[in-house]
This record gives C-alpha cells, structure tokens and sequence, in this order.
C-alpha cells in the first residue's frame, strides 16, 4: 500500500510491515492498540486509510457501528459528544462545534474547554463524574460567556468483561478491567440549546418581581403621602416596567367605572393627546378595541391595524397592537393597551408577559385602593371621635343657652341679644368642627354610593334629634354628620320647643325626629306645640315596636304626620335615610307649588 506522503494511515494492532521496516509504507503511520483509541483518533483527526490487524478483527464490527453512529449524528439539530474517563471530546457533531465556534475538535479538549468552560448551574454541578461513578445518567445546565444555556444530559456507556457490550454503547469496545459486572469507560453527552426558555423564564421572574414592587406599598409611604401622589407614583413605576422590561414604548391604561361604563385614562405614553382624551367605554362595538377587551374580558392582538375592523388609532403610524385586560378576581378594573409602528411587532410571548404583568398591576391597583380605604377609615374613625367628644356638649350650650334666652325675652334686650351670639358661635363653632372632619377625611372614607345623587338632597340640612338617651342623640351625629347634615339635639320637648323659637320658628329645622315619649311631652303633643310656631312640622316618630301607649303616632297621622316618618328601634342607617329623605322630599314639592 502505498500513500501520499502528507496522508495518515490508522493501524489498529500490529503494522503490516516486518519490524525492520522493510516495505513500509510511504506517509504518516499512526499506530494504536484498541478500536478504543482508534476512535479517539477518527474523531479529531482526518486518515486515507485504515488498517486493522488480524487480531482486532472481532471489534471491526464495533468500530463500523461508530462510524456509521457518527454519521448519522453529526446533523442532528441538538449537540451530541463522546466522551472518555477524562471528561475528553473523542467525538462530537457538527452542531456542538458550532456552538463551540470551532471547526475541527482539536485532540484533547475537554468537554468543557469546548464550550468555553461555562458556568455550571445545576441541579448536578458534577454530571459527568456522577454518570461515570454511578453508572446512571445525569443532567445539569450551562450558562456560557455569551449569555447562552445549554441543557446537558450524560448518558454512561457500559461494556462487560464477556465481550458483549449493551446495544445502546455497540459503539465502544469492551475492555476487560478484570471485574466482574460492567464499567463506564465513556459518556455519551447530548446539549441542547434552552436559551430562548430560560430567558423567558427570567423575564417571567423579572415581571413578576416588577408586580410585587408595584404592589409593595409600605405603611410609611402611605403615611407620608397623599392618595394622589400616591397613584402618580404607582403610574410612574407601571410605565417604567412597560418601558425598561417589556420594550414597549406606546402605552394607554384605562380603568373602567362600573356604574357608567366609562373607561377613564390612568396613564398614557407616547399615545397622541386627541386619542387620550378620547371618551371609551366598554362595550364591544364603536369603542375600539379597547373597548372590546373591557367588555369581554379577553385579550386581543391586532397585527395589522389596515385589516381590523375594531382598531381605532391611539398614535399615528401604529401598524400593530396588544391589548389585555385588568383583572382581579374575575372583575373587570381596566385595560393596558400597547401598540407598534411595525405590522406583526407581537408575538404569543408578549401576549404572556402583558398578561402577567396585567395581574400583577390589577393587583396593585387593589392593594393601593385598600391602603387608601383604611387610611380614610382611620380619618372617619378620627372625625368620629371629634363628633362624640364635642358635639353633644355643644349642644348642651346650646340648650342651656334657649332656656336662659327665654327669661330674657322681653325685658333686657341686651342681654337676649348676647344670648344669640352665644348660640350662634356655638353653632358656627360645631360647623367648623365638623368641616374639619371632612376635609381631614378623603372622599374615599364614605362607602361607594353614599355620595350619589340621591344622597345630594341631605347636603347642608338642618336636623334637630330630640330624646333623653344620649345614645340616640350621639347616633344622629355621628350617622347624619356623615352626609353633610347639620344635626342639633335637645332632651325633652320643652327644649325643643325653645330650639326651634330661637332659630326662628319657621323653616329653622328641615326635620325634626323626636321619640313618642318624652320626659315632658309625647311626641304627638310636641308636634302639636311645634305646629303653633310652624304652620308646617317636617316631624318624624321614633318608637320601640309595639311600644305606643298614648297613640301618639295614630293622633300625630291624624293631625297630618307622613305615612312614612315612623322609625321602630333599633333602626338601620339605611332606614333613617330612607324617613329623612322622604320628608326633605315632601318639603321640597310643596315649596315648589
């Protein structure tokens, strides 16, 4: 045989030439005793010629196997290596020296050089010695200086000393180390490229990371800040997570009012001012998609905004959109909508992150409503307090004040004349008291609804409470005062005769609630004195059930009381609403006639 001087020739055994070298053959010779060590060789380096010595013959099945395995593994899509004992490269795919960047496998690299020798991440930081130790298979993943993951997944190969060699590893030889049972001379090392999960992974954890910070209202923080700067705080920090996480540079976030269906503007970037000003509600045709989203709850791509009957521009030049819903315990809170100049910019990934993300600020959102909440209920609880430590007792002034006016009347003009300034600064002084509590309380302390129109009508009214249980008297301040009303007690009739003479008679209450039985008077018969300096008595009845013995309610009904200003004890507030209303109403038809 003869060879190109600059060509390799493999012997595996003996060389086919005497040992004196006669007749040998022209070119390199490289000469290895097992079909071990020819595959190392064949892996790493280029041969015209292979040679095996008789002797070797039974493994050329073996080795055919191997080159015929390599073949067929060398344009598999995943990376694939053989490893020996070392941890060495005697072979690997076309697709692992790519990722490596190398063309050929230079003789001797480990598996690890080859990548660069990346970062091990586990869950095994060993994997190629617990596969050759254990003889069972084992993974870990790596993390390359280019920012790359790869999975690896070690497979041992076992031969046994009887010369047979399992069907998975027919590949290998089979020493004989001189035990019994198996070994593990080599590894067969599968990679796969888990770049593209394993940074959507992180980006899920950074999202979700992002949802908690914007959730992550501290006490001292809502101490220390008012509710709007606050939420400008929390609208900041939503568009630099939009902005700096998920690229997105065009953003509108609405948050939808149940009662009207309006989707009102909370944040808008890069949106033009026409289209944020733009009146949307939830309804799915004529309000975009926006609109769409909000009443269906779903979430909509738009990749070419030519083509889609819903889209209606938020920016110039938008070629796409994204659109999700806000969501909290299946309850609808508004929608984040993002749009591209690019056709086709979204993908099933943004639609994922946005969605995450969404919870998490429909989260937030939640969180800060229940912060503001407890804060006004705190302020309510404050204001209160203020009710019940100087209300009544600027009442009694008030009382002492009509009785001690009343001997003067008539006599010393002087002194009735301080008498009324006394009742009025004492008034003006609860007055204030009172604004104070409501500005020191944010609207967010009265209950969604209790600021509606059908409550407007209780703003600024003037009630008197008359009863002896200063309970009761407590009560109609703290539940009245809530509503804007400008409540004044009295405990007996005779009081509240001088109560309403002092104020003027005439239109000086819009309602005056009394119980049925006085110290003095019933409620009948007060309604009866009142009606001498009232041609008209906006009275209203309390009464335990049952509880009536003089009729004064049956007499007060026929004397001209509303079917309805009946209050039985123990009433709700829903029910003394209700009776007040009623009679405010009743006073303001008659005006109007």
């Amino acid at each position: 045989m003869a060879v190109e001087s600059t060509q390799k020739l493999l012997c595996v055994g003996q060389p086919p030439f005497p040992a004196d070298g006669a007749g040998k053959l022209d070119g390199e010779l490289v000469v290895v005793e097992t079909v071990h060590e020819a595959v190392s060789h064949l892996a790493s380096e280029a041969f015209a010629g292979l040679y095996i010595s008789p002797e070797n013959l039974p493994q050329t099945g073996q080795l055919a196997g191997f080159l015929l395995s390599s073949t067929m593994l060398s344009d598999m899509p995943e990376g694939v290596a053989l490893l020996d004992d070392h941890h060495r490269v005697l072979w690997a795919n076309r697709r692992l020296l790519q990722w490596s960047g190398k063309e050929t496998l230079p003789p001797g690299t480990t598996f690890y050089e080859l990548l660069g020798n990346p970062e091990i991440m586990g869950p095994d930081f060993c994997p190629f010695h617990t596969a050759m130790a254990t003889g069972t298979e084992s993974s870990s993943t790596l993390h390359s200086d280019d920012n790359r993951y790869f999975q690896v997944h070690a497979a041992p190969v076992v031969s046994h000393v009887d010369g047979t060699v399992p069907m998975r590893a027919d590949i290998l030889g089979s020493p004989d180390d001189g035990e019994s049972g198996g070994v593990s001379r080599h590894l067969i090392v599968t990679v796969g490229d888990i770049t593209a999960e394993i940074l959507q992974q992180q980006k899920i954890a950074a999202i979700h990371k992002a949802g908690r910070e914007l959730a992550d209202l501290r006490p001292a923080e809502i101490f220390m800040m008012e509710v709007d700067e606050r939420i400008e705080l929390l609208k900041e920090n939503i568009r630099h997570y939009l902005s700096d996480l998920l690229n997105f540079e065009v953003i509108e976030i609405r948050l939808l009012e149940h009662n009207t269906g309006n989707l009102v503007p909370l944040l808008s970037v890069g949106i033009d001012q026409e289209a944020a000003d733009r009146k949307l509600f939830a309804q799915p045709r004529g309000n975009g998609i926006t609109g769409y989203v909000a009443a269906s709850g779903m979430s909509y791509i738009c990749q070419d905004v030519v083509n889609d009957p819903l889209f209606i521009p938020g920016v110039a030049d938008a070629k796409s959109s994204l659109t999700v819903p806000l969501v909290l315990h299946d309850q609808i809170l508004g929608t984040i909508n993002v749009e591209s100049f690019f056709a086709d910019a979204f993908t099933d990934s943004d639609l994922q992150f946005l969605e995450i993300f969404a919870r998490d600020v429909a989260f937030a959102l939640n969180t800060l409503e229940l912060l503001v909440a407890q804060k006004a209920n705190t302020a309510q609880q404050s204001c209160d307090a203020i009710h019940s430590a100087v209300a009544l007792p600027v009442d009694e002034i008030l009382n002492d004040a009509v009785n001690v006016m009343e001997g003067y009347i008539g006599h010393q003009g002087e002194i009735v004349d301080r008498l009324r300034r006394i009742l009025r600064n004492a008034r003006d002084i609860k007055q204030t008291i009172q604004q104070i509590g409501q500005r020191m309380t944010p609207l967010e302390a009265v209950p969604v609804g209790l600021q509606s129109a059908q409550h407007a009508l209780l703003s600024g009214k003037r009630i008197l409470v008359v009863d002896e249980d200063g309970s009761v008297r407590d009560d109609a301040h703290r539940l009245l005062e809530r509503y804007g009303c400008i409540v004044e007690t009295a405990h007996e009739g005779k009081e509240a005769v001088m109560m309403v003479r002092s104020s003027g008679g005439e239109g000086s209450y819009d309602v005056i609630i009394s119980d049925i039985k006085l110290p003095d008077f019933s409620g009948y018969q007060l309604m009866c004195r009142l009606s001498e300096i009232m041609s008209r008595v906006p009275m209203v009845l309390m009464t335990g059930f049952g509880y009536d013995p003089g009729h004064s309610i049956v007499k007060a009904r026929q004397a001209g009381l509303h079917p309805k200003a009946v209050l039985y004890k123990p009433f709700r507030l829903d029910q003394l609403i209700d009776v007040v209303e009623t009679i405010l109403e009743v006073s303001r038809k008659e005006a109007t006639v």
